[in-house]
């Protein structure tokens, strides 16, 4: 969701050339408001907004005793002061009292976007610290952006939030996971939460580029600019502009390329093949990697300034078998997606006790890949143990399913139960009557309870 800016200055006409000058930098949700009051008001109404530019000198109320009321109301709202007097007392009263910075009209259009990116920055890095400290999960607001990524796993849902606080941002991301884990769903989720919505959203496949690709696939080139180019060809830096790339793969890309990709980054120019005329873009980038890149840059494989360049956050996946809690809604989603359902349970009991104990080295992928194969042979029927790859009859005897803390070492109630009863459920050996009677509940709560866990599929 784009972040909410509310201006108040009584001044309407130089509150107007700032709403434009706010517009014009690219930022959307812009509120105005002449009178302080107004603004204590919405405050106190319970209403938040993620930067507020105020106006030191107003009637009624001076900005200084309206941004106590804001910073007392929603602590979490950066606000900048905005005066026609410079005067150095003001000023440090105005960041004694909370305000983030300090600005002398009248204010250019490059040090006022300037300021608002590192206030949502500096919002940014906050709102993920004080999640963490957090007992109760955070909730993603942007749902639809995020609807692709089905999760129960507290880890992954604080990952989720965190991405859609980066989101916003228009610095660099590092994906970091295994293979499979969702490195691109989770790429395109950022993209589709972030200002660039609308703009292209390019995923690159870094293992496929070599170095005579990677010029022409990155920077294009103009008719002739070499043999067999008879025509303009259009680069991902331009296609892309104003949009998000995705450089999937980026631990394995060449020391040569890393170099050309580095000075794109550090000032968003390039050179399109056979001209001389350098050209801009504005491209955020979302790389990802399966690598572990501290190890590549020891070993003088990857450069550590291009590092610490993609690295504006870092947000890295958990494997499967981490989140074991995820494959019946995986299963479920993933059945529904293939259309394999037909109405039917889609996996019985056996075969998924069978699949929640394997440790997918591929990952998400490797279920789907597994999930496909099974329901080739179920013929639309319910996926059995004979439907299933011979390595995943190699079963253990049912282990009780640990109940984990989350990272505040605390468990909730309902998670603490749902742990209890997987456990003795696992115990029994999947047995629902002997199940109940040990938990001393009806059969029908029992099925009731793994319905909801995703573990009974009727």
């Amino acid at each position: 969701m784009p972040n909410r800016f509310l201006i108040i200055d009584d001044d309407r006409d130089y509150l107007e050339i700032l709403m434009m000058k706010l517009k014009s930098a690219g930022f959307k949700d812009i509120t105005g408001i002449d009178d302080p009051l107004e603004a204590a008001s919405r405050f106190d109404e319970g209403e938040t907004f993620d930067i507020a530019l105020i106006d030191v000198t107003m009637p009624e109320m001076d900005g200084m005793e309206l941004l106590e009321i804001i910073k007392n109301t929603s602590p979490n709202t950066e606000c900048i002061m905005i005066t026609a007097v410079n005067e150095a007392r003001v000023s440090v009263k105005c960041l004694k009292k909370g305000a983030y910075d300090y600005l002398v009209k009248p204010v250019a259009e490059e040090e006022l976007s300037m300021t608002i990116n590192r206030a949502l920055e500096r919002k940014r890095l906050l709102d993920i610290l004080d999640m963490d400290k957090r007992d109760a999960l955070p909730e993603v607001q942007n749902k639809a952006a995020f609807q692709a990524i089905v999760t129960r796993s507290r880890k992954m849902v604080r990952i989720l939030k965190e991405a859609e606080l980066h989101a916003a941002s228009p610095f660099p991301v590092l994906i970091t996971g295994e293979s499979g884990t969702g490195k691109e769903l989770l790429a395109r989720a950022i993209h589709a939460a972030s200002p660039r919505a609308d703009a292209p959203f390019t995923p690159v496949n870094m293992a496929a580029l070599n170095s005579n690709l990677f010029d022409a696939e990155f920077f294009g080139h103009t008719k002739g600019a070499f043999t067999g180019a008879d025509h303009d060809r259009t680069g991902y830096l331009d296609q892309t502009n104003k949009g998000t790339l995705f450089l999937d793969e980026i631990g394995i890309l060449p020391l040569e390329l890393q170099g050309k990709l580095l000075r794109v980054l550090q000032n968003g120019e390039y050179m399109k093949l056979g001209t001389s005329l350098p050209r801009r873009t504005d491209v955020r980038i979302i790389a990802a990697t399966n690598e572990d890149l501290d190890k590549l840059i020891e070993k003088r494989m990857f450069r550590k300034d291009l590092y610490y360049r993609i690295r504006g956050a870092w947000l890295h996946l958990p494997p499967l078998r981490e989140r074991r809690n995820d494959i019946p809604l995986l299963i479920t989603e993933l059945t529904k997606q293939s259309g394999t359902t037909t109405g039917r349970r889609a996996v019985d009991e056996e075969a998924l006790e069978a699949l929640m104990q394997y440790d997918y080295p591929g990952n998400i992928r490797e279920l789907e890949s597994i999930l496909n194969s099974a329901a080739n042979l179920a013929q639309g029927q319910t996926i059995t143990m004979k439907c299933l790859q011979d390595h995943l009859h190699q079963r253990r005897k049912p282990v009780a399913r640990e109940c984990r803390p989350d990272d505040t070492g605390m468990t909730s109630l309902a998670e603490a139960e749902k742990c209890h009863i997987l456990k003795v459920y696992a115990q029994t050996g999947n047995n629902k009557t002997q199940s109940a009677k040990l938990l001393g509940i009806g059969l029908n709560t029992l099925r009731r309870k793994l319905r909801s866990y995703g573990i009974d599929q009727e």
